[in-house]
């Protein structure tokens, strides 16, 4: 039974040794209060879905046993509840950014909360699939045979980001970590060497990796502390080192820490800082650096001086980019009407196609002169050559202006294959394919091209494609 003097509740779950002390003191009995903070440890998250919260318990009990701890996630208030370390928190939405604190509570109450533990960000967890032409192991699959039907990539489910470059391939884990594959001739895998392989390997040991983008031969990434990284093929500067040496192990560029989003292109690459200015470099002989001019440049430089651009899209010759007000801009050669202004016409500077203000995503091919893009509303549209049905229109007919893919609003993203193909996936977790099939790669089982978007399978757990998509061969993810 508890004590209670004057109404009071006092703890007498004390060894002699306290009590003495307490007494000696002048404090005893000594008064229940709630318990301290404890000490915030570190939270890790393994799913989706769940974070694993590690603490140490208060100094100060309250004079009588805890019984029960809870971690509170922000944002959201999600909870859980345990009796020592670490607590699991459930109910966690993927791509979002938590951090955690610990409260222990006895038969008091509640006490403070603990610090803030670091931030979190669950991941899907995913697995890796490929298919098409494989002539320098670059469906990763450990061998250089063809598949015309999605072969899974090892049997790991941490997948979280892909990129495709002409014949390599570059993939992010759940963990941060950063892995690379195929043809590697000028040290685009960036394992330092030129050795290729046919199975993914770990670029160095660090695991705060964020954004990657495949260039032709080159490679780009930025870590979690926004500094970004090239490496690989360095023609006309488009590594952005400020010379044209290749390197096989990853190269900062500059010393700031403000990248946002790269994308490489053919020789040539864009960027968008965290303050939403835009920054190109490499190659420029047909405008496409967005400069004014056709000069080729070593180190970025600005494309203009405004601040809403949100991401960049650098294919063969020309870039496509969204702004933060929904609005499409391109510039380069425009030859085949790959620039979606209606005409042929190649621009230095960026240009607005048409006025609309609800273009979310734009992907452009590494060496192929069209474009597709998805908008706010979930509508798929494309552009530019269409030898093969690559926009999926249902004809061959060139476009120099966006022509809308069939009727329906449930498209998530699109990519440009190399070679005359288009990769897409829709919410309800479909992927679809369309165009020139010669490898294999539009992932239907046969070599049969088709100019309107074909399903692949008929399973519904498709999440992700690659950013860029390579020539020829082509990379997704999906659930379990």
């Amino acid at each position: 039974m508890p004590l209670i003097v004057s109404g009071v509740q006092y703890s007498g779950i004390w060894n002699l040794s306290s009590q003495a002390n307490a007494k000696a003191a002048g404090t005893w009995p000594i008064p229940f209060t709630v318990p301290g903070a404890p000490t915030i440890g570190t939270a890790t998250t393994s799913t989706p879905t769940t974070a694993s919260i590690t603490f140490t318990a208060p100094t100060d009990n309250g004079g009588t046993p805890i019984t029960s701890y809870t971690a509170t996630s922000s944002p959201g208030g999600l909870t859980g509840t345990g009796s020592a370390s670490p607590i699991t928190v459930s109910g966690l939405t993927t791509g979002t950014a938590y951090t955690f604190t610990v409260t222990a509570t006895n038969i008091m109450g509640t006490g403070a909360a603990s610090a803030a533990s670091n931030s979190v960000t669950p991941a899907l967890q995913l697995q890796l699939f490929s298919w098409g032409k494989d002539d320098n192991g670059q469906l990763g699959l450990g061998n250089t045979t063809y598949y015309s039907s999605p072969k899974q990539v090892g049997s790991l489910n941490t997948w979280a980001y892909i990129s495709n470059g002409v014949n390599h391939a570059l993939a992010l884990k759940s963990d941060g970590t950063l892995w690379s594959w195929g043809k590697n001739q000028r040290g685009q895998l960036g394992l330092g060497n030129t050795t290729y392989y046919s199975s993914p390997k770990q670029v160095g040991a660090l695991t705060t990796w964020l954004n990657i983008s495949a260039g032709q031969y080159a490679s780009f990434a930025i870590k979690t502390d926004n500094t970004i990284w090239a490496w690989g093929y360095n023609f006309r500067g488009g590594l952005g080192t400020g010379n044209t040496t290749d390197y096989s192990s990853p190269k900062q560029i500059g010393s700031l820490t403000n990248w946002l989003q790269v994308s490489g292109g053919y020789n040539f690459t864009g960027a968008v800082k965290t303050d939403g200015t835009l920054w190109m470099w490499g190659l420029g002989n047909n405008g496409q650096l967005g400069l004014g001019n056709t000069t080729y440049y070593s180190s970025p430089k600005q494309v203009g001086s405004l601040t809403g651009w949100a991401k960049v899209s650098c294919g063969q010759d020309f870039t496509t980019a969204v702004k933060t007000d929904g609005t499409l801009w391109s510039w380069g050669a425009g030859s085949f009407g790959r620039l979606g202004l209606g005409n042929v016409t190649s621009y230095s500077s960026p240009k607005q196609i048409g006025s609309l203000t609800n273009w979310s995503i734009t992907s452009s091919a590494l060496n192929s002169l069209y474009t597709l893009s998805v908008k706010t509303d979930g509508t798929l549209w494309g552009w530019g050559v269409n030898s093969s049905g690559q926009l999926g229109l249902g004809d061959t007919t060139v476009r120099s202006s966006p022509a809308q893919v069939g009727a329906l609003t449930n498209w998530l993203s699109a990519s440009a294959v190399s070679g005359g193909s288009m990769i897409a996936v829709k919410t309800n977790g479909t992927l679809w394919t369309s165009g020139n099939n010669n490898e294999g790669q539009l992932g239907l089982g046969n070599t049969t091209g088709y100019s309107s978007p074909m399903q692949v399978g008929s399973l519904t757990t498709w999440k992700r494609i690659s950013s860029n998509a390579g020539v020829r061969f082509a990379m997704a993810l999906r659930t379990a």
